[in-house]
């Protein structure tokens, strides 16, 4: 080979230099296509957020019934007076006036002030919110834990008398009125039925007078049956979303795989069949996080658990309308939130999604 030709090899080597970006182009590529992902998601929110702040506002304008007349407690009032109370809190100005105001004041984290409580409708909302937290994050861990647990033995076992039991049970329970288990529950634990006593506390968060641990054993009582209450009726759609899954995983080739290199049947469950079937699982439980919070206003007012739940059947018979729109805005809120997460979350998850 001639020294002329030497050059010309060089200039050819020093290609791959830029080619750099062709091999990087398929990850930037993929970046770029899960921030629009994530962009549409955001905004999808964005959108269903105001759409229910200007639901709230309408909606519960339609519930009958005078707020100020509440206001004055049912006494004999005159005219000025009454109409000192709605210009006080702007029911004298037209609807569009209203909503406006509503709307700006809502976009700056004032939600208005409760017409029961006169005190800033964010104010009881905060106060509440960590009862709530309480009583919801105990029952989603509960039952989330018990539907999959239950949700992969049935799977694994299928057909059998297990699955049958198990699927046969959760789908009953799935199926009551959460009020009426509870109502049932306080029957039967609290009041006491025939040989069985009262065990429980018939409603509330604490029986008062009672500090440091015994406070703490104080609250776990109370807490008892409303917690069994909302494990008992989520548990079951938890245990069939993660039943039908890993069913669907189970004739798949690498579990052939593992099990022809000889792993046990429990490890080929727990370690290969397992960790792919629990994709959707991972999606409802963000999802079941969110509707649980927003879902617990009848277990709250069955058991007078002092909760968002409560506060929004108190404010609701009123109507107290600023309090039931921030709630409703809250309650809406932590759906939109969670359904929000678990879509950004599962492309991480399952690499084809929002490609």
């Amino acid at each position: 080979m001639t020294a002329e030709a030497t050059p010309s090899l060089v200039e050819a080597t020093d290609g791959p230099a830029d080619a750099g970006p062709s091999v990087r182009g398929p990850r930037a590529r993929t970046t770029t296509a899960y921030l629009r992902y994530v962009a549409g998601k955001l905004g999808g929110a964005a959108v269903s957020l105001l759409a229910v702040l200007v639901t709230s506002f309408f909606l519960f304008r339609l519930i009958p019934g005078d707020p100020v007349k509440y206001m004055t407690g049912g006494r004999q009032v005159s005219a000025e007076q009454l109409a000192h109370y709605r210009t006080e809190f702007g029911l004298d100005l037209p609807l569009w006036e209203q909503f406006t105001d509503y709307c700006g004041k809502a976009l700056t984290g004032d939600l208005g002030t409760s017409y029961q409580f006169r005190t800033p409708v964010i104010d009881k909302i905060t106060e509440a919110l960590p009862n709530t937290l309480l009583l919801t994050v105990t029952a989603f861990v509960l039952y989330t834990a018990l539907g999959i647990f239950l949700g992969t033995r049935s799977a694994w076992r299928n057909s059998g008398t297990s699955d049958r039991l198990n699927t046969g049970l959760a789908l009953t329970l799935y199926s009551i009125p959460s009020f009426w288990l509870g109502l049932l529950l306080i029957i039967v634990f609290s009041v006491g039925m025939g040989p069985v006593p009262g065990l429980f506390p018939t409603g509330g968060m604490e029986s008062g007078g009672k500090e440091g641990f015994a406070y703490v054993l104080d609250v776990a009582h109370h807490l008892v049956l409303p917690v069994v209450t909302l494990v008992a009726v989520e548990y079951g759609q938890t245990l069939l979303v993660t039943r039908s899954a890993l069913l669907d995983e189970m004739g798949s080739d690498y579990l052939t795989t593992a099990r022809a290199k000889g792993l046990r049947d429990d490890l080929v469950r727990r370690r290969h069949a397992v960790p792919n079937a629990l994709l959707p699982t991972v999606t409802l439980i963000f999802i079941n996080l969110g509707r649980t919070v927003a879902g617990v206003i009848l277990v709250e007012t069955v058991f007078s658990w002092p909760g968002l739940g409560g506060l929004f059947y108190q404010a609701l018979s009123v109507p107290d309308l600023p309090l039931v729109q921030g709630l409703f805005f809250v309650f809406a809120a932590a759906v939109v939130v969670m359904n929000t997460l678990a879509d950004l979350i599962y492309p991480l998850l399952d690499p084809r999604v929002g490609r």
